[in-house]
């Protein structure tokens, strides 16, 4: 009985589930959704406009489905991929990923781009309080109460004026002509101050009531079981096709399209693939923890899966390889595959032997104890050996305008924003490899490309520099620098009537460079729309500081033991990036994160770290079995514990008992 009443809760629980975030599929759907919160809900919108591609907006992802379960009711949660949808992301001025915007009403209230979970969960709850405030209509017959006890002399005339008043203010979305949000509040809030106390008000817009699927069909039924005079009075609104004008049948067409995706969006379940296989607090430490979740990461996660050791990955889902959007092409065993497909392979490997994964960011290791701390935003992980494996992050180049204008025209990722400058004139500042290849990504939708590079020869393959030097729609400026990047207002007018900060700061975005020629010193402006920087990694090890010892010929690269991957501290290795200051490749980076969990393997054997969860499990049952009082070699019999009762059985048991 009581698994029947768990199952028919489930079956209910799924009849009322929504998708907690919604993937828009195009510009008619968007306008709709829009729409229908601004004039049937109240919502608010929370729009993440995204790119497949882009590591920042993969490590948000999972931070913004959980914020959208967190306040699941109180706002509306939808994805935008800007690579499908590019009337949408210039519709809106979308330059940079990811964009975060947040509409209240069908208006923009407000906006900010990056991976920033503080920025983020900040402005959900300011939009969610802006609603709930906004949520209330002023009815003209409380309006007629409210004077008739607090100002007799008020005629039915004077009162309509200002009810009128009130309903003109309000600019957008009130087509029943009401007083209703902000407008209203501030009416009230006027009498209020000249009276002593102000109208009531009621809730303009009330939580839906979700429709369950049995209440769908019975719907249905009941429509195709009614008598036919019924049926057809029902049907009175709606356009007899024989007879109908083309454009009534296109209305009736978008709109059984519409109640068709609608249903589909009902049915659509959540993507939990950023949720699949996370890591699970134990009463355990863990053997191993790989801290990173770039080629050196997962390769050690992969063979430390192979061997049993169960490792956790702690990693945001972005890195350099991810923000690969040409083909990598010096992998061996790899043709016609992007960096993001292949860092996809590599999980999926690392999860079929048994890696989990913590998509977050360490802060701190305490290797002071063992088992070791590894320190997360929001976990704490204890660990008897960890592979590092962190990767770098992008150099900037510390040039007037380039912090203010960053997500707006200055970026680091021409994967992640560049088919935003579609059409437009971009610069490319570098020499290696990641300049030749963003240099080659932003050709295929930019007008123009010019590569910025202080020296007179580049020092990225030959393959590469000669692809850039040939193709057409990029040029290239030798012994070249950028002393300043120029930019121009954001202009954002606003159409909602509320007052505007002065004192905050005006969003610029580029519009230009002052290029400087290294050895005459002579200065040139270029007017550009968008500034991508490519000069070089920096290791990702600030959360090292301390613990272990550092390159001295190197800084900020992990000093490691000979050729072997181990740290100056026991039970902590490091591969990759930040212990290779010379290769920095992705196929040597796989190589070293094997090594390291060799390495790390090796070491747990001879600490005799094995696992320590079996092996009590094991030691428990030994126990049992050696303390139940039974002689050895002594048979069990199952029956003779049950007091040799045998009635219930069948018979022939019963007799062979």
């Amino acid at each position: 009985m009581l698994r029947f009443a768990l199952l028919l809760l489930s079956m209910t629980a799924l009849a009322y589930a929504r998708p907690i975030v919604r993937h828009i599929r195009s510009t008619h759907e968007f306008d709709r959704l829009m729409k229908k919160h601004s004039t049937q809900t109240g919502l608010p919108v929370i729009v993440d406009f995204y790119s497949d591609g882009c590591g920042p907006c993969r490590m948000i992802a999972p931070i913004f489905k959980k914020l959208a379960q967190e306040v699941e009711g109180k706002a509306v949660f939808v994805k935008v991929d800007t690579n499908a949808l590019h009337e949408l992301s210039s519709r809106y001025g979308v330059r940079s990923l990811p964009t975060f915007k947040f509409f209240l009403g069908g208006r923009k209230v407000q906006e900010f781009s990056g991976a920033g979970e503080q920025q983020l969960r900040q402005f959900t709850q300011d939009i969610i309080q802006k609603a709930e405030w906004e949520n209330v209509i002023l009815p003209l017959d409380n309006l007629v109460s409210y004077y008739g006890q607090q100002d007799a002399s008020k005629t039915d005339k004077d009162i309509q004026k200002v009810y009128k008043k009130c309903v003109d203010q309000v600019k957008d979305n009130n087509p029943e002509k009401l007083c209703v949000g902000a407008v209203a509040r501030n009416l009230a809030k006027s009498l209020k101050k000249k009276y002593g106390s102000g109208p009531e008000f009621e809730k303009r817009f009330l939580p839906e009531e979700p429709s369950t699927n049995e209440q769908s069909s019975d719907k249905q039924a009941g429509e195709g079981s009614g008598d036919s005079k019924k049926t057809n009075k029902g049907n009175s609104d709606k356009p007899n096709l024989h007879l109908a004008t083309k454009e009534e049948l296109l209305a009736e067409l978008e709109s059984r399209l519409d109640a068709e995706r609608d249903a589909q969006v009902e049915e659509e379940e959540d993507d939990n693939a950023e949720f699949e296989h996370g890591w699970e607090p134990s009463e355990w430490p863990e053997r191993v923890t790989i801290i990173g979740g770039g080629p050196a990461g997962l390769s050690a996660a992969i063979y430390a899966a192979r061997a049993g050791l169960k490792p956790v990955v702690v990693a945001p889902p972005m890195g350099q390889l991810q923000g690969k959007g040409v083909d990598v092409e010096n992998y061996p065993g790899l043709f016609n595959v992007t960096g993001p497909a292949v860092v996809s392979l590599m999980r999926q490997q690392a999860i079929a032997y048994g890696a989990s994964f913590e998509a977050d960011v360490v802060v701190g290791i305490d290797a002071s104890v063992r088992p070791m701390k590894v320190k997360t935003n929001s976990s704490l992980i204890e660990t008897h050996s960890i592979i590092v494996a962190t990767g770098a992050e992008s150099n900037w180049l510390n040039v007037k305008g380039e912090y203010e204008m960053r997500g707006g025209g200055v970026s680091s990722c021409a994967t992640c924003d560049g088919h935003i400058y579609r059409g437009k004139h971009v610069l490319v500042v570098g020499g290696g490899d990641t300049a030749m290849e963003d240099a080659l990504v932003l050709a295929r939708t930019s007008e123009s490309v010019t590569v910025i590079h202080r020296r007179d020869t580049f020092r990225a393959s030959n393959v590469l520099a000669q692809r850039v030097s040939e193709h057409p729609s990029i040029s290239i400026k030798w012994n070249t620098v950028i002393a300043e990047i120029l930019g121009k207002p954001l202009s954002s007018p606003t159409s909602d009537g509320e007052n505007v900060d002065l004192d905050a700061p005006v969003e610029k975005v580029v519009s230009g460079a002052v290029l400087k020629d290294v050895y005459t010193g002579e200065e040139t402006t270029v007017d550009v729309d968008a500034v991508f920087v490519a000069i070089g990694h920096t290791p990702t090890t600030s959360f090292l500081e301390g613990v272990v010892e550092f390159n001295p010929e190197h800084a900020g690269y992990v000093l490691t033991q000979g050729t072997s991957t181990k740290t100056s501290v026991p039970g902590i290795f490091a591969c990759g990036d930040v212990a290779d200051s010379i290769y920095r490749q992705a196929i040597t980076s796989a190589g070293s994160g094997a090594a390291a969990a060799l390495d790390a393997e090796r070491w747990l054997s001879e600490e005799g770290l094995g696992n320590e969860e079996s092996e009590f499990e094991a030691e428990l049952l030994a126990d049992i079995m050696a303390n139940d009082g039974r002689r050895s070699g002594e048979e069990y019999n199952v029956y003779e514990e049950a007091g040799g009762r045998v009635s219930g059985m069948k018979e022939s048991t019963g007799s062979e008992l």
